[in-house]
């Protein structure tokens, strides 16, 4: 059974349901048998390469809301990052245009090590200090998950590498009606959208197994959508 994960770097809650669906398929008996693909969805490709800037000063803008008030939803944002083991700065990280992560990515799915590079970006950009937008970092984290670094080096340098790839997986994703990341699909028979809790993923895992024609489960949970908001359930 293959399972499709739709997200992107910059979202806080595909770093969390990342998190919670692999304690869902740790659960769940046939996980030996379960192959999972990870696929890009971009959250501001309208933002130029270069274009960084605060997290912070991003959401206060974005939701009308005081920095303060910003700092409160990364709070509750990272309270529940921490609740699933996961490390989290509320302070210091940057937002940007997320495009050579994401062909870097598809380089590592060639390679075979796409899980290991996207826990490393993951973990860079939410719980350490290093900027994923800072192609030195790139390559650093590249070499990190095993990549060549002539390769990696190469694939930054060439802005058309993985190009397609990358479109393609966006394309599919508007076909699938995802309108929002995290956003899984199994046997694309079946989506779930947001970053569910681990049971739920455990369940649409067994009923997918049994081969049913499903409708989506689980209540609403916290996603990003494509010009860059993110829920914050409860803020």
């Amino acid at each position: 059974m293959r399972v499709e994960i739709w997200s992107d770097i910059a979202c806080p809650w595909c770093y969390i349901g990342k998190a919670r669906f692999e304690k869902g398929l740790a659960a769940f008996a046939h996980r030996d048998d379960v192959e999972v693909v990870h696929r890009s969805f971009e959250l501001d490709p309208n933002r130029a390469k270069g274009d960084t800037g605060p997290v912070l000063e991003m959401l206060a803008k974005k939701y009308g809301r005081t920095l303060e008030e910003a700092r409160a939803m990364e709070a509750h944002v990272a309270s529940n990052a921490h609740a699933e083991g996961l490390g989290y700065r509320t302070e210091g990280r940057d937002h940007g245009n997320t495009f050579d992560i994401h062909r870097l990515l598809h380089l590592a799915r060639d390679r075979g090590l796409q899980n290991e590079l996207l826990d490393l970006a993951y973990r860079a950009n939410f719980a350490e200090e290093r900027s994923v937008f800072d192609p030195e970092t790139l390559v650093t984290l590249g070499v990190e998950a095993g990549l060549d670094e002539a390769e990696v080096r190469a694939v930054l340098a060439d802005d058309s590498a993985y190009a397609e790839a990358v479109r393609e997986d966006e394309r599919e994703a508007a076909e699938l009606g995802a309108n929002g990341v995290p956003f899984f699909v199994l046997d694309r028979r079946y989506g779930i959208s947001g970053g569910q809790p681990a049971e739920v993923f455990t369940q649409a895992l067994e009923q997918a197994w049994q081969g049913r024609v499903l409708q989506p489960v689980g209540g609403d949970a916290a996603v990003c959508d494509p010009d860059g908001s993110c829920e914050v359930p409860g803020a």
